[in-house]
């Protein structure tokens, strides 16, 4: 990042004082930004593209657009789509003609901040301006703009997706800060904190960092240490602790409460995380999670329910996706426990782990050409769907002379209680065959 003058610096937020002035200085992003990566390569082709920049607050969005601006020697025009409407978009179109029949004749780039903001017409009005090429547009969402941006947009715009700021890349901001004098040293364990405070954010970081210099200055303080920065910070830095010992602690009494079918403590904990600055899409992520290792079969219903709360999520952001959220940890609270699929799981993988690399049996294997049928792959293979019941019995589809491993074994809950049912039924059919029990072993194998 470039240093500024002291006299630019005066009255200009820290954040906008460490804005990168050339695509080298972006800290973050190397999957977009790295040698040979989509962006790099735009920058690199002289020509700009429309594009969507999709991702959280602070990681990058209106620093690259304003970069792709300078590097194509275009006008930037930036529209707000909080504050703006159609009369800024009429506007925005004359400049762009103006500089497009100019002496100069510059391209013109529009950044519209918070793009999914703009309803459908809106978002319409750019679409004849994106076609005739008058200007490139440059979106900017925190939102999934597969359901926030019109098909129409997004059909002519790239979509790229920018990613939460590394600790590391958030631990450089800090020090190229410093070597801006724009603050004074930092203890490791404060850089720590601050870090997990800013949650991927470089303009939470940035603000945080100029609120501590203001107060180190007026205190005349040479190092800033982790209990200063809570005395000064207060209560909203020892809550929020992610990755500390209390954000994990936290979690898993949210897991357990979930696991131990207490609604009301599971509700509390999550509540908890989300006032104490979790972000929203880690909690969902966790949900989905505990739908699958602690429902399960027992109510598959709930996975998909953990997923539908995260979309609405998406879709609403916050606070209103929160409620999502909140009904989901309450279903999956109530909802009939089974861990058999995790398990399950866990054993094939161990198994798969310490095994050897056992050959497909020949009925089972896939036959496309005349050769492979000369081979007998394929041969013997009963169709399960011709047979009685739509259950070929006897039949074995394990590796030949692998013993049955018995890895999933339902609970009796839930609709874990007709699968097991279902199981056993199946079973007395394997075995009444003279075939495969108990998991479909080969009949005469033995341990290999």
């Amino acid at each position: 990042m470039t240093k500024p003058t002291a006299a630019s610096c005066l009255h200009q937020p820290l954040a906008e004082r460490l804005r990168p002035r050339a695509l080298g200085e972006v800290v973050g992003q190397q999957h977009l930004l790295g040698a040979g990566m989509p962006l790099r390569l735009a920058f690199e082709s002289g020509r700009p593209h429309s594009c969507i920049l999709w991702g959280p607050p602070g990681v990058g969005k209106t620093t690259i657009a304003r970069l792709m601006a300078g590097a194509f020697d275009a006008q930037f025009i930036s529209i707000s789509a909080v504050l703006g409407g159609v009369k800024d978009i009429r506007e925005a179109v004359e400049r762009a003609e103006a500089a497009r029949d100019g002496l100069m004749r510059q391209r013109t780039i529009v950044f519209v901040d918070e793009v999914h903001r703009f309803n459908k017409s809106q978002q319409d009005a750019f679409l004849p301006h994106v076609e005739s090429g008058l200007f490139t547009f440059i979106g900017a969402t925190t939102e999934n703009p597969s359901f926030e941006v019109n098909s129409a947009l997004l059909s002519r715009a790239a979509v790229y997706v920018l990613q939460p700021l590394s600790v590391q890349d958030l631990r450089r901001i800090v020090v190229l800060a410093q070597a801006a004098d724009a603050l004074p040293a930092v203890e490791d364990a404060a850089i720590e904190r601050l870090t997990a405070y800013a949650d991927g954010d470089a303009r939470r970081l940035l603000n945080t960092l100029e609120t501590l210099s203001m107060a180190a200055t007026q205190q005349q303080r040479e190092q800033i240490s982790d209990a200063w920065l809570l005395e000064v910070l207060g209560e909203r830095m020892r809550r929020y602790d992610k990755g500390g010992e209390q954000f994990y602690d936290t979690i898993s009494a949210l897991h357990k409460s979930v696991r131990g079918s207490d609604p009301d403590a599971a509700l509390y904990w999550l509540v908890r995380m989300l006032d104490g600055g979790a972000d929203p899409r880690y909690m969902a992520r966790r949900l989905v999670r505990m739908a699958a290792e602690d429902v399960g079969l027992a109510d598959p219903r709930a996975l998909r329910l953990a997923l539908d709360a995260s979309e609405v999520y998406e879709r609403l952001g916050s606070p209103e996706g929160e409620l999502a959220l909140a009904e989901c940890v309450l279903y999956l609270a109530v909802a009939p426990k089974s861990n058999a699929v995790y398990t399950a799981y866990n054993a094939a993988r161990a198994w798969v782990a310490k095994d050897g690399t056992r050959p497909v049996p020949l009925h089972l294997r896939n036959a496309p050409t005349r050769l492979m049928k000369t081979l007998d792959y394929g041969r013997g293979y009963r169709y399960a769907h011709d047979e009685e019941g739509g259950f070929a019995a006897g039949e074995n589809y394990l590796p030949q002379g692998m013993p049955a491993p018995g890895f999933y074994q339902p609970v009796e809950r839930g609709l874990e209680i007709k699968i097991a049912q279902k199981m056993r039924a199946l079973q007395a059919r394997n075995a009444s065959a003279g075939g495969a029990d108990d998991g479909g072993a080969d009949d005469g194998g033995g341990d290999s």
